[in-house]
């Protein structure tokens, strides 16, 4: 089977396309003929080692993924070989085959596209545990989501729409807050050329927003922070931007706020049961039309370098997938 490999760290232009042997599980694992990959920004950090995953060296790229059965180990009672699953397993997706735990596996639907199942996993399941789960977001609240137009910024937006929340995008470009408005985002706002701080306070009438949604630190994360509600939550996603803040802990003092922190992969592995049942809401929702992730853009195998540099670079908006 064809993989990428990544054989020393540093740019995606570094990395190769081999051909590796078939995969076979291990017990209560499964192999997965892989029909989509998603591709997530961890994957340009991890390739780099600059993430908090360090998978040791040569490795496969890629988290999440969706398939079809090919092989089932020993002790597996899920699944069987010819069965639909889309599956996170933090490295390895970006090949022809894949091996997952029975665990870390959901079966998907005749109707939910490979396409959009590979996209589901992690930017949808990061979204619904932040913004449900961790943030407790209700309907009537708002919700400041910042790199609005990226994976789980968009997958916040559609998600806190469903809930009956009010959305405001903040990003980068006109470009992208037209994308975070054709997916439900209420108010928009361009955090290079306006004020954060200010454009906040004037679009919640200073009220602030009851929930921020960070997947992206630096520099706006204290003008987000200041701006929060009386009893605000304020979620910590991650660090695309690469700068870990340091917020002032007098700000969640003063404003009866929470800083609260989102660490999906560990609630994926250490409360299995709550997110099997995460994954099924959302599973429903897009099975009713409610939910549909933003696949904006798809490469092949040979082309997972490129797709990783313009994740890198930003040139993309939405979720994009690799079909090997």
């Amino acid at each position: 089977m064809r993989a990428v490999r990544c054989n020393q760290h540093g740019l995606p232009d570094s990395l190769t396309i081999e051909t590796l042997p078939d995969l076979h599980p291990g017990a209560g694992e499964l192999v997965i003929d892989v029909k989509a990959a998603s591709v997530n920004f961890p994957d340009v950090l991890i390739i780099q080692n600059k993430y908090q995953f360090k998978p040791p060296l040569p490795f496969t790229p890629g988290a999440e993924f969706s398939g079809v059965v090919r092989e089932a180990g020993a002790g597996v009672t899920r699944f069987a070989p010819g069965m639909r699953v889309a599956a996170y397993t933090a490295q390895g997706a970006f090949a022809e085959q894949a091996r997952a735990a029975e665990t870390a596996c959901i079966a998907l639907p005749d109707d939910v596209a490979f396409a959009d199942a590979a996209a589901f996993t992690l930017a949808y399941g990061t979204s619904y545990h932040a913004l449900v789960d961790r943030g407790a977001l209700e309907a009537g609240e708002t919700l400041l989501v910042l790199g609005a137009a990226g994976g789980v910024g968009l997958a916040a937006v559609q998600i806190a729409k469903i809930v009956g929340a009010r959305v405001i995008a903040a990003a980068s470009s006109a470009q992208k807050l037209a994308f975070c408005r054709e997916h439900g985002a209420d108010d928009v706002i361009d955090y290079t050329k306006e004020d954060l701080r200010e454009r906040v306070k004037a679009l919640t009438g200073g009220n602030g927003p009851d929930v921020v949604f960070d997947p992206v630190g630096g520099a706006y994360a204290e003008p987000a922070f200041r701006s929060i509600a009386w009893r605000g939550r304020y979620l910590v996603v991650g660090f695309a931007n690469g700068e870990i803040p340091k917020l002032p802990f007098n700000l969640a003092l003063l404003k009866g706020a929470s800083i609260v922190g989102v660490f999906w992969g560990d609630h994926m592995r250490r409360e299995p049961a709550l997110a099997e049942l995460e994954f099924a809401t959302m599973v429903e929702w897009i099975k009713a039309g409610k939910l549909r992730p933003a696949v904006t853009r798809r490469y092949t195998l040979d082309e997972a370098p490129q797709a990783l540099d313009d994740m890198m670079n930003r040139r993309v908006t939405g979720k994009v997938v690799i079909e090997p």
